[in-house]
């Protein structure tokens, strides 16, 4: 971490010109100050108020270098885009049901009740047809915001879900780095793909939102569309489905606050989403993909404000989250027990 020091004043005398120096001391004349006008008062007052400021440091410079948990009992702090996490429990890269993705990134850490839930669900999820989870970015070791990507993920009580089966074997680290998750839409980046978008991934996202303690699922608006298309007359979970830009190849669970000291997520308000709310959302994505697309070579990269989150807008035992030592991970029981890269039995 950069610390910024302030220089104190120069006690040092200014060493006198050429020209002065062959003067006598006498005749060397003080500078006489400037007359000072309101214009000029001005400008000074803003020069030194720019001299005082310290470059802001972000908080996504500092939780996104922590490399483990803090050693703290299990809490998220906050809300789920302004919080960190204390005591979070790291994801084994694979287990019977699962595996994690991307692993480099380092965020495969949670709350404790959020790292049960995605191991019940990989799971449960068998009973539907689907082989295993393939886990995306969940949270840092200690939360936070992070310097790439998500807003949120800042409180260990979410969780991105690729929509591609797992294969049925270990994955290598560099294939988990580098393989790319399939999209579930069409050519028209305004419906699903049926060839692609299949029953067993209607059935793994209503399984996800009928546990009570998930809040909400996060999917792109052509995907609610095909959820609310499939779901008959069992439609309660659909409430729980919101449509939301991205997530065309994962989708986003998010869990309630389990303590103390973190924001709860608002009920959902009105229907089941699969009217207008959904229409209009893809009348959204249509206008977007009618914009011009940037320069080849030039990369457009958001900074918005809720970005640049400081310190001192985050909860204050935020610091002391970030302050304390590493916990020790214990070994995750459910490790897969054959070598990476190996066939699963």
């Amino acid at each position: 971490m950069a610390i910024t020091v302030q220089a104190a004043a120069d006690p040092t005398p200014t060493p006198p010109t050429p020209l002065e120096a062959k003067r006598p001391a006498a005749s060397v004349a003080a500078p006489q100050p400037k007359a000072a006008t309101p214009g000029n008062a001005k400008v000074d007052a803003k020069k030194a108020g720019k001299k005082d400021e310290k470059p802001k440091i972000l908080a996504r410079d500092l939780f996104g270098k922590a490399q483990s948990a803090a050693d703290l009992a299990p809490r998220s702090i906050g809300w789920y885009a302004k919080g960190c996490l204390a005591g979070g429990v790291h994801l084994a890269d694979a287990g019977p049901d699962w595996q994690t993705m991307r692993p480099s990134r380092n965020r495969a850490w949670g709350h404790p009740k959020l790292i049960a839930l995605l191991k019940r669900l990989a799971s449960e999820s068998k009973k539907d047809g689907w082989p295993g989870l393939l886990v995306g970015d969940i949270s840092q070791p200690r939360g936070g915001p992070m310097t790439t990507g998500h807003a949120s993920h800042q409180v260990g009580l979410d969780a991105d879900i690729w929509l591609t089966p797992m294969p049925n074997r270990i994955l290598t680290r560099k294939e988990r780095e580098d393989i790319q998750a399939t999209t579930m839409l069409d050519k028209t980046s305004l419906a699903v793909d049926p060839k692609v978008f299949t029953p067993a991934h209607v059935a793994l996202i209503k399984r996800a939102a009928s546990y009570p303690q998930v809040e909400r699922v996060f999917v792109h608006p052509a995907i609610k569309k095909a959820l609310c298309q499939a779901a008959g007359k069992d439609r309660a979970w659909l409430y729980k489905v919101r449509p939301i830009w991205g997530h065309y190849y994962h989708f986003h669970i998010r869990i309630n606050c389990p303590n103390g000291g973190c924001e709860a997520q608002p009920p959902v308000k009105g229907d089941d989403g699969c009217g207008k709310e959904v229409t209009d959302w893809l009348k959204s994505v249509e206008a977007s993909l009618k914009k011009p697309e940037p320069k080849p070579g030039v990369k457009i990269v958001p900074d918005s404000e809720r970005r640049r989150i400081t310190m001192d807008q985050l909860p204050a035992e935020c610091k002391v989250v970030l302050s304390s030592p590493a916990a020790r991970q214990p070994a995750d029981e459910a490790m897969a027990a054959t070598p990476t890269g190996s066939t699963k039995k």
